[in-house]
């Protein structure tokens, strides 16, 4: 296997290299984003030392690293351990001192970190990058000082915004609405056993995306010790609190309808102990796309099975996705085996679980053989970027036919070739990993910026490349 040569030009562009041939390769990839930095909060809440083994090394987990050494945490490399391990104790910055957090525009960071910052006696400031400035915060402001929480925004429920910690937060119910983000929830679940009166949490408004990534904040809770129960909704809005799961697992995707809607923790202590981070299934992406695209086989090993709750991670939803595009996929004691095993199909899917991997699965179906429609993407037009006028704009400029939806895209595939100007990665990692998809199938594909995918997988473009084989 053989592909055009990769480099970065002057003009700090990436040329994404087209396949010659089917793909064939074994992939490493690198671990959970979403994992490690819910781990490092409830390490930092923990009442005595925790190991994450194997922890992403990336912008936004080195963010929230640097950000709770800030508020007095310790989080130490292990040395020479195998794997490589941060050993995390909590601790807590003076009193009355003032300190800074960089959120950079790493949305964990921004979400999860105030209601731990509330639990100190300390001032904490928090601003990043420009464009966290404009990304969903307020109703976690909000909610935290119905709780009992002061804080600073200066009227904006955005970034920068300061949290003037008491040492406590009193706790009890909120309700909210979170079909921004599903963040918002999990930034309030990580830190309440910690509260006096622990909280309930009540979800009011559109279905809440990404909901496997709420079960996910739950199942590594109550791993941590603490007491969670998921709380369901009847059809007129009356609470079934007696009734409430105590399953990890969303509720099942015959109906948004089952999934919890409300959450309560109760006041506790929380020890993380020892944790081994999972592959990062999101980044996992654009490789399961490379075998459909260009008709080829991956492996990648540590792929964890779904169900029977050995993944925290929505493994079942995303192959789903992709064999409905025309993958075959098999699942293994040794992780998953991908292969495209035909002409790439247009599909009519709900995206709203699997949000992470639109952008690349937006690439692959404009070389499919026919239209497809996502939806259940609206709160992404809010990510790192506004992922769904990007990719209309990037994909267009190619040549092709997308049309933005109120909550998605249409895709009418065209011929592509390459535009005179890079492919825009608008600081966006989703769409540097889209545009490697797309240049595959169209030679001469350039990328700005590329190196933004430093933000959850510094070593992209060279994993990339060697998946491509010898010959550049």
């Amino acid at each position: 296997m053989h592909a055009e040569s990769i480099s970065g030009d002057q003009d700090g562009t990436w040329a994404a290299p087209a396949a010659a041939g089917p793909v064939s390769a074994r992939i490493w990839l690198p671990a959970s984003k979403s994992i490690t930095n819910r781990a490092l909060v409830l390490a930092a809440l923990s009442d005595r030392p925790a190991r994450i083994a194997n922890p992403l090394r990336a912008r936004d987990t080195l963010l929230a690293a640097a950000a709770l050494r800030a508020m007095g945490t310790e989080v130490a490399d292990s040395g020479g351990a195998t794997p490589a391990s941060w050993l995390v104790t909590a601790g807590q910055p003076p009193a009355g001192t003032r300190v800074s957090v960089d959120l950079g525009n790493a949305g964990t960071v921004m979400r999860f970190l105030p209601a731990v910052a509330a639990l100190t006696a300390a001032q904490v400031h928090f601003d990043g990058d420009e464009r966290i400035r404009q990304r969903p915060i307020g109703p976690i402001l909000a909610a935290l000082r119905e709780l009992g929480a002061r804080i600073d925004d200066g009227g904006r429920g955005a970034a920068p915004f300061t949290v003037l910690g008491q040492g406590q937060v009193r706790g009890g119910t909120v309700t909210l609405d979170a079909s921004g983000s599903s963040q918002l929830i999990s930034g309030l679940l990580l830190a309440s056993a910690r509260f006096s009166d622990g909280i309930e949490i009540r979800h009011q408004g559109p279905p809440i995306p990404s909901a496997p990534h709420i079960a996910m904040t739950v199942r590594m809770l109550r791993a941590a010790g603490a007491d969670v129960t998921e709380l369901r909704s009847g059809a007129a809005g009356s609470r079934s609190g007696a009734a409430g799961s105590r399953s990890g697992v969303a509720g099942s995707r015959s109906g948004v309808a089952e999934r919890p809607d409300g959450w309560r923790v109760r006041p506790g202590p929380l020890d993380l102990g020892s944790v081994t981070v999972e592959p990062d299934l999101s980044n996992a992406g654009p490789f399961l796309a490379a075998a459909l695209v260009t008709g080829g086989t991956l492996s990648l090993p540590g792929w964890p099975r779904a169900g029977n709750g050995q993944s925290l991670q929505a493994a079942g939803p995303i192959l789903d996705v992709l064999t409905r595009m025309g993958a075959r996929c098999d699942v293994g004691p040794d992780g998953l085996t991908i292969s495209g095993a035909g002409p790439i199909r247009g599909i009519d899917a709900d995206l709203r679980d699997v949000a992470e991997l639109a952008p690349v699965l937006t690439a692959v179906a404009a070389l499919a053989e026919g239209p497809s429609a996502f939806t259940g993407l609206a709160h992404t037009r809010r990510h790192e970027t506004d992922r769904l006028a990007a990719l209309a704009k990037e994909i267009n400029a190619l040549g092709g036919d997308i049309t933005e939806l109120p909550d998605g895209l249409q895709i009418r595939p065209r011929p592509l070739q390459a535009a005179d100007g890079p492919f825009g990665s608008y600081d966006d990692h989703r769409m540097v990993m889209a545009a490697a998809v797309l240049g595959l199938a169209v030679p001469g594909l350039r990328v700005a910026n590329a190196q933004t995918v430093a933000k959850t997988f510094p070593e992209f473009t060279d994993v990339w490349t060697n998946m491509l084989g010898p010959g550049r």
